[in-house]
């Protein structure tokens, strides 16, 4: 048996992954636009890393051939390379890839490179089965990890240095060699097995990731259920799974629940809408002529391309605007930023313009909104005083849905948009999402961009 580390960490998470992984690999769910934008971001960290340590020599990643990429791995070192990106091992059992290798004095180091902002607990244990498998050919001395340092903001030229973190976490790689004999073993003989471990949904179906198998697993679980429960810890949801409780005609009359939860379970099982005239009428009156209705579109990037941005900020790109004035007229603006260049400035100078100079602005959940406006207000102190006056006038379109003036039983315990929307209408070609080609959301728009 021969596994890479990913396969490793998989099969510490859970077993019938790992297994699934193997055997039936035509059930994963494949990565959507969110996964795929993290690892170019990781692939991107990656190379940003290279720079700390220059001069190295890469061991190009070849599927069809990691024996020759383990060859070259060990001509590289025993002709003296210093330096070694991507260096191939396959030692007891595991096919390890080391993103940066260097000799030292007293011996090697070597250096993973991480996308996120701080050292995970997956992290430590994806270099120790990698010290595992090294320790066996080279004198290992040091195990670092390098991540981003998400306090970093770019002025002028980029800093490697700076953006990035080494961290030290040989103790605790080496406390967790003793470990990984056993846990070896047990994957071995999972995957020895022709049947399909008997292992039920739980937490760790989404520690530390959420898995790629969850429809084929969790396929038992109707919607509505108990998971949908709105804001219910995920220890209760699984709680009350495990006592057998799954749908919810099934909850106890005395479980404890929220109003929100309660509504959400009694117009389920009826299947009508809760409406509410007044709390309606309250956010209504809260309007005023025109009505700005607005919405962003942002990107975020591990490394920062413009002056002001840090690791992961939401950076504006898109907006659009509907205006609905007090005699019926609808208009439309909106803004699309060059391709190549900082997307603010331009961006900021165009919404004050189209935005009226009163009225309300209504975003669906606001809060978003209102945050990137007051980075750009921080970003652009020409323009400050203008946009944070425009945070004063939002009213949040979430608002009548949260507090329980309407409440939709497909909303299934979620007051997103994109519950709300085809809850309140269901044949409207128009406003659904599914018909919308490749941008159905923002995390398709900000990987197209």
């Amino acid at each position: 048996m021969t596994l890479s580390k990913s396969q490793y960490i998989r099969g510490l998470q859970c077993f019938k992954s790992l297994w699934l992984y193997k055997k039936r690999p035509e059930l994963r769910i494949k990565p959507d636009a969110v996964q795929e934008a993290l690892f170019q971001g990781g692939y991107e960290v990656g190379d940003m890393a290279k720079k700390l340590f220059p001069g190295g020599v890469e061991i190009a990643f070849d599927p069809n051939d990691f024996d020759g990429m383990i060859r070259k791995t060990r001509r590289l070192i025993d002709k003296g390379a210093e330096v070694v990106y991507e260096a191939a091992f396959k030692e007891k059992g595991i096919f390890a890839m080391a993103d940066i290798l260097v000799k030292e004095e007293d011996g090697w180091a070597f250096y993973e490179v991480k996308s996120s902002t701080s050292v995970k607990a997956y992290h430590l244990d994806d270099a120790a089965i990698q010290w595992y498998a090294l320790s066996h050919v080279l004198p290992l001395k040091r195990a670092c990890l390098v991540h981003i340092d998400n306090g970093y903001v770019r002025k002028g030229e980029l800093e490697p240095k700076k953006l990035l973190k080494i961290v030290d976490i040989t103790d605790e790689v080496l406390s967790r060699q003793q470990a990984i004999p056993q846990r070896l073993l047990e994957l071995e003989t999972v995957l020895a097995s022709d049947e399909e471990p008997a292992v039920d949904i739980g937490p760790h179906c989404f520690d530390p990731f959420g898995c790629d198998f969850q429809s084929h697993c969790w396929a038992h679980v109707p919607t509505p259920s108990v998971f949908d429960l709105y804001r219910l810890n995920a220890n209760r949801k699984f709680e009350l799974y495990q006592k057998g409780i799954l749908q919810y005609d099934e909850i106890p009359k005395d479980y404890p629940l929220s109003a929100v939860q309660r509504l959400q379970v009694q117009t389920a099982l009826s299947g009508s809408i809760h409406i509410d005239p007044k709390k309606i009428e309250a956010f209504l009156k809260k309007l005023r002529y025109p009505i700005n209705f607005f919405d962003f579109e942002t990107f975020m990037e591990p490394i920062p391309r413009f002056d002001g941005e840090r690791p992961y900020m939401q950076i504006p790109f898109q907006y659009s605007l509907h205006i609905l004035h007090a005699d019926g007229r609808l208009e439309h603006r909106e803004f699309l930023a060059r391709e190549g260049s900082d997307p603010r400035p331009e961006l900021a100078k165009r919404m004050l313009e189209d935005l009226t100079p009163d009225g309300s602005i209504v975003a669906f959940n606001q809060t978003f909104e209102i945050s990137r406006i007051k980075e750009l207000a921080d970003a652009m102190p020409r323009y400050r005083e203008a946009l944070l006056a425009l945070t004063e006038r939002f009213v949040d379109l979430i608002e009548p849905f949260r507090n329980l003036g309407y409440y939709h039983p497909d909303f299934h315990g979620s007051f997103s948009i994109k519950s709300v929307l085809p809850a309140l209408f269901p044949d409207d070609d128009e406003l659904n999402y599914a018909k919308l080609g490749s941008v159905q959301n923002g995390a398709d728009a900000m990987s197209l961009y």
